[in-house]
Order: structure tokens, then sequence, then C-alpha cells
């Protein structure tokens, strides 16, 4: 023990454990990850260098805090990477503090615990070093020290741009190198606006991506036998899962996750180079029920901003069908309420629209987000039940949440695999598999379309492409006359297209896209922003990704999903604002500006309250998320929320998040609402940057139950704010 405190104060003792925990441990952690990549070992060595520089010899009540963030940031990338398949945003970060993410499969903790108490160890050895070497004096650094880092740094940087890799992030970068590097590569884009000009040359061509496509050769010489269409999406589910899909691209992904689905997709149609457009639940049901690329960046999702139309969104699927006999329903597993679906759902067309409330069989699983996918395919199949009933052909679109994460499953699954996200995986094939076989013994896949898809990717570590590797699999009457290789370029945009030209109904105009029933001799354009790079297909056999530093490569790839494709070169400036050009042309073709929107997320409808407040997330009582509020504008809120039951109180808290982090306001943090006192609020705030992905959560608790009459959200322009008596309409928003 003397031996070990004579080291603690020696005077080199503080620069040998900050080496050891800033620059050892982070080459080490790599490796023990898998993410073993020249340019990630690189990368730690950057940070390293330059926390060593930056940190020794201050003071450890300075140097904490930042130590503190750097270990938040490498636990956040190994805990995001594993969860989702992506290297975090700074925003991101809250999830290490969220109960409902860290929650997994073994009881509660992270899902690499030994990282964490690893960091936690090499920190206390640090702190140690200066309260017990605090007599003693530490070395200087030499002079030159500064130029190590900003060397490493520059080699980074030419590696990737002379030797470029399609590595995921995760394997190049580090969190903070990457927050860097981006910071960096907007300096150098307004540096070559400056030098090239601000003005794109010449508009972005935009009919490959937009325009209606039916010039194929029909696969069915007459409309589809079916009488209905079941829509399955399953939360997160990547292409990869799927056997056809393996094969068909020679993928060198063999994990057999999903055998059930596999072995279904032997029966049916598949789609292998089939394009997730984006990220998020809400994005990816609008792009195959709308026929419509949603947002490639984090501004308002278009099924919120749809709200705002009174014609677009009769060209919906569940509208279009609606209006040709057919009766419209939505079921998933969770509330309704968080990403407005209780309004976006209805609006688009469907005559019922339900949630966790509609369910009265029993869970399998405490699950925070809703229903277990066991529990919920069971009652599911009894919905199918009551519309096999009916004499009208329907059209059902059936959600799950159990592959969300925090992943869950039972005991026994997790034995099985190796960790929780599989286990659910496991889970939800099974549940899958049961289901499917039980719309067989009713006869239902006689008479009707069946589309199993996902409604975004979670992601493979080390799988290219993986984010945006969706799958379809196709189940129809007439299966015999349709091939199970479905060749060609797909992807959600074409969903709804697909499904009227089965049924030989007339497809509006406004709906883009091909139809998975024709067969093509041409490519075509298509485009996708996942983990955090936009792509961009042009059809003729190149494919340009463009990642956080505003930088291009493109590559000689047939089709979008390959496992693997031939660099051709890289490019920034003017070029690369034309594929920029193109995700935001596509960004409006719903709506040209988020200005001048007035948005109601209130309703008539009874929310009953919990005994506490379990997660800002699933438990939010409005759909009021991932707003976007333009530089310069001003936003207003209106609220009225009064409880229903007089012998209860309940409590309203109030949060708001900007990219999922807390944003403070001044609100009160917790309000009071009784029968006879409702709380009504009226409060503005001024937006003078951007913001983006801004959500309101309205959070209850109490033993009774509570109405959100009113809930308004109101984005303008100063001077052009509406007076304190007008008012908004009750059910959908309007455009001024």
């Amino acid at each position: 023990m003397n031996i070990i405190r004579q080291w603690l104060r020696h005077p080199h003792a503080r620069l040998i454990a900050l080496t050891g925990l800033v620059l050892i441990l982070p080459l080490c952690l790599r490796a023990a990850l898998g993410w073993s990549n020249p340019h990630g070992y690189l990368s730690d060595l950057c940070i390293g260098t330059l926390l060593i520089v930056l940190l020794h010899r201050r003071p450890w009540w300075l140097a904490l805090p930042i130590l503190l963030a750097w270990g938040l940031m490498t636990v956040a990338s190994a805990e995001l990477v594993s969860a989702v398949g992506r290297l975090p945003n700074v925003s991101d970060l809250h999830y290490l503090i969220d109960p409902q993410f860290l929650e997994n499969s073994t009881g509660g903790g992270f899902a690499q615990p030994w990282l964490a108490t690893t960091l936690l160890l090499g920190l206390m050895a640090w702190l140690c070093t200066h309260w017990l070497g605090a007599a003693t004096p530490a070395p200087r650094l030499p002079r030159h020290a500064w130029s190590v880092p900003l060397s490493l740094l520059t080699a980074h940087w030419g590696a990737q741009h002379l030797q470029p890799t399609d590595a995921d992030q995760w394997h190049v970068f580090n969190l903070p190198h990457q927050v860097l590097a981006a910071s960096v590569g907007d300096v150098q884009a307004r540096a070559e606006d400056w030098l090239e000009g601000d003005e794109i040359d010449v508009a972005p061509q935009m009919a490959g991506l937009t325009e209606l496509d039916l010039t194929g050769q029909r696969l069915l010489a007459a409309p589809g036998r079916a009488r209905n269409v079941l829509i399955i999406a399953l939360e997160g589910i990547p292409g990869a899962y799927v056997g056809v899909n393996r094969q068909a691209l020679h993928s060198s992904y063999q994990e057999n996750l999903m055998p059930h689905l596999s072995q279904w997709a032997e029966r049916g149609m598949n789609t292998p180079d089939y394009v997730l457009h984006s990220h998020q639940t809400i994005r990816g049901l609008y792009a195959m029920l709308c026929g419509d690329y949603d947002k490639l960046d984090n501004g308002t999702p278009k099924g919120v901003e749809m709200l705002t139309q009174s014609e677009r969104n009769q060209a919906c699927l569940p509208a279009q069908l609606r209006k040709n006999g057919f009766s419209t329903h939505y079921l998933q597993g969770a509330g309704l309420r968080f990403m407005a679906k209780d309004k976006i759902m209805p609006h688009i067309g469907f005559d019922a629209t339900h949630g966790l409330e509609w369910f009265t069989n029993a869970s399998y699983l405490d699950f925070p987000w809703g229903k277990d996918d066991k529990a919920f395919f069971e009652g599911a199949l009894d919905y199918v039940g009551q519309l096999k009933k009916n004499k009208k052909p329907w059209m059902l679109t059936l959600l799950t949440v159990g592959t969300h994460q925090p992943y869950s499953a039972p005991d026994d699954y997790l034995q099985r695999y190796d960790t929780a996200k599989q286990a659910a995986v496991g889970y939800l094939d099974d549940a899958l598999g049961q289901f499917l076989d039980g719309l067989e013994r009713q006869g239902i896949l006689k008479d009707t379309l069946v589309v199993i898809t996902s409604d975004e990717s979670h992601g493979i570590d080390g799988v290219r492409l993986a984010s945006s590797w969706g799958f379809n699999l196709t189940l129809a009457p007439e299966q015999a006359q349709l091939p199970q290789i479905k060749t060609g370029v797909y992807g959600h945009v074409d969903l709804s297209t697909s499904i009227l030209d089965y049924f030989a109904l007339p497809v509006p105009p406004t709906l883009s896209g091909r139809s998975l029933f024709r067969q093509y001799d041409t490519g075509r354009e298509i485009m996708s922003f996942t983990n955090g790079r936009l792509r961009y297909h042009d059809g003729q056999g190149t494919l340009t990704e463009c990642d956080f530093q505003q930088r291009c490569r493109y590559y000689a790839s047939e089709g979008f999903i390959a496992e693997r494709a031939t660099l051709g070169g890289q490019y920034g400036g003017k070029r690369a604002r034309q594929i920029a050009a193109r995700a935001a042309a596509l960004d409006h073709t719903l709506l040209q500006t988020p200005l001048n929107l007035h948005y109601q997320f209130g309703s008539t409808t009874i929310i009953p309250l919990q005994a506490q407040i379990k997660d800002d997330w699933a438990d939010n009582l409005i759909g009021a998320q991932y707003l976007e509020m333009p530089k310069g504008s001003h936003t207003r809120v209106r609220l009225t929320v009064r409880s229903v039951d007089p012998h209860q109180n309940a409590y309203i808290q109030l949060k708001t998040k900007e990219l999922e982090q807390d944003v403070q306001l001044g609100l009160p943090s917790e309000m009071l609402v009784t029968v006879d006192q409702p709380l009504e609020m009226d409060f503005s705030f001024s937006n003078p940057q951007s913001r983006k992905a801004f959500s309101f959560h309205l959070l209850g608790y109490g033993s009774g139950a509570v109405e959100v009459s009113d809930f308004s959200v109101i984005t303008e322009l100063p001077g052009q704010e509406e007076s304190p008596t007008e008012t908004l309409d009750d059910d959908v928003a309007e455009s001024s």
C-alpha cells in the first residue's frame, strides 16, 4: 500500500494516469468492442493527446467536468451503437439518464457495464494522483506538445480525404472528434460557398424522385384477386434479417435471427433492394401510406404538416381505399398520442384508429412503450377475425413496438441469445410466425394482400447500409404469378402506388414512385437519410453518399443496397450542394415553409393518469414532437387542461426539448389541476436560431383523468402574431 501511495505522489503520476485514462483506455476499448479500424484508432489518438495537453497541470476541479463529459460521450457511443446501430449525436446523451433506455433485459443497467466501470476506475485513479500528490508539482509538457494533437488531427483529415472508407462512423470517429470535424466541415463549406458563390447554378432536376411512374410491364394480367389489404410494419427490422434478401444480395451477414419470417419469405415476393428513406416511425409510416418522401433532416414530420392540408391527405392510401369501398383500420401496440398519430391516422383516411387502449388481452411482459409483440399479435388476430365478419373489404395496418429500445423479452429468450436486442427480435419472430399461421388457418391469406415491412431500421454493426436496408415481403393470392425475387430498387415511397396498382385502381398523380407489381427496364432515382448520411442513387449505376462533414463520395453500384461498391471519388462544393438541394426540394413537397402554421394538438379525449411519470416520451399526453421553428421566428403556445374527476387532483408538468435535450423556457416545474381550477397557459418564446426536432412534453400524474382541450402551437415572424382573442380549429391544424 505504501508503494502505491508513493507512486501516486510521484511527479509524473498525474500525467501517467491521465494518459492511461484518455489515451490507452480508449484504444483498448475500441479493440474490445470490435471497432478496429486505423481511422478509428487515429481518432482516439487525436482526442486523447488533445485532452492531455489541455488538462495536464490544470486543477482537478476544472479538469473533472471535461473528463466526465468525455466519459459520458464514450459510454453514449457504445450504448447507442448497441441499441440502434449508429454513432450518437451530442443530443443523444439524454439516453444515459433515461430509465427507459437504461432498462435492459437483464434487469437494468448499461448494455456494456464493463465499459462504464473501466472508465470510472480510470477516472478514480486519476483523481487519486491529484489528491495524494497535491503537494508535488507536476512537470511541464514540452512547448511543442500542442503540435502532436494538431498533427494527428491533420493526419486523420488527410487519411479521410486520400483514403476514404465506407466503414460505419463509429469505426472511423469517436464522438468528440465527430463533433469537432462537423464544426470544421461547416467552416469549410462556408469557405467554399464564398469562393464559388452561394447560389446553385442549376435548379435540381426532381422528376425522377417525385413523379409517378407506371410505365413498367404488369406482372399480373388482371387486377389482383385479393379482397382485403393487410400491412404489417415491424419496428426497426432491417432487411438483412430476411434470408432470401441476404442470399439475393450475397450479404456476408448470416445470423438467422428471424427464421419464421425467412420461411414465410420463401412463399412470397421479396424485394431485396428495398430502401428506407429515414429514421423515426412516423416518417416511415407517412412515406409508405402517403407515397411521398418525409423530411430528410430533423424538420417537422410531414405527417404533422399534413394536418394543415385538406386535399393532399385524400391521396394517401387509406383515403383512396376508403373511397373505393374499403373499411380502413389502424392498430398499434403503443399509445396513439405520441407523434400525434391519434390525429394523423384519421386525417389520412383511417375509419378506425386504435392504440394500446383497444387491447383487453393480458400482456406477457411489462414493456414501457405498450404491448409486447406476442400479446399484440394475439389481439391483432382477434381484430382480423372481427373484420372477417363484415361484408365490406377492409384495409388494416399494424405496427409493432416490441423491438424498440429498451429491448425486452422473456427470461428464456434472454438465456438463448447474446443480447437483449437479439432476444427481442427472436421474440418478435416467434410472435409473427404464430400470427401468420393463424391467418392461414382462418383462410385470411386466400383473399388478402399481405405486405410485411418495417417502419425503419435499427441497423447492424458492420453491415453496409444496414440503416437504410428495409424489406418488403408480399403474400398475394396469385403468388404463383409473382416472382420470389423482385429485382430493381424500391422503397417505402412506392408502397401506396403499388397497392393501388395491384387492384387496378386509379393512382393519384400526387403520389410518387413505382409499382412493385410492374417490371421496369430502366433504373430509378431514390434517396435516403439515415445514420447521419444523405444517400442518392441516380438510377444509372452511381450511388452518392454525403456525410456530416458535407463531403460526398460516389460509388459504382448497380443498385442501392449492396454488399460492397467501388469508390469512384469524392467532392464537395457545388456538386455536394446539388445533392443537398434535392433533399431540400423533397422536404418541401408538402409545404414550402414551416412558418404561419397553427397546430392544434388538443382534443376532447379523456386521458387517465398514472400514479407517477415514468418516461418523458412514453407518458406524453400530446403529440407535439419534432417541430421545426425557423431562425428569427416567434412561437406562441396556448393550452388548457382540466381534471374530470371532482374527487382527484391532477399534477401537470410541461417540458420542452430540442434534439431531445431539455430546453429551459422558465416554465413552472409542476402545476395543480382540479375540476374547478383548470390549467390555462399562454406563453411565447423567440427563436434566435433555427430549431429542429423541438418537442413539447405535457406530462401528468395522479389518480384521476384529464382533458387537454387545447394545445395550440403557432410559429410566425415577429409582427405577424395573432391577437389573443383569435381561436384555432379544434380538430386539425390550419395554415394561415
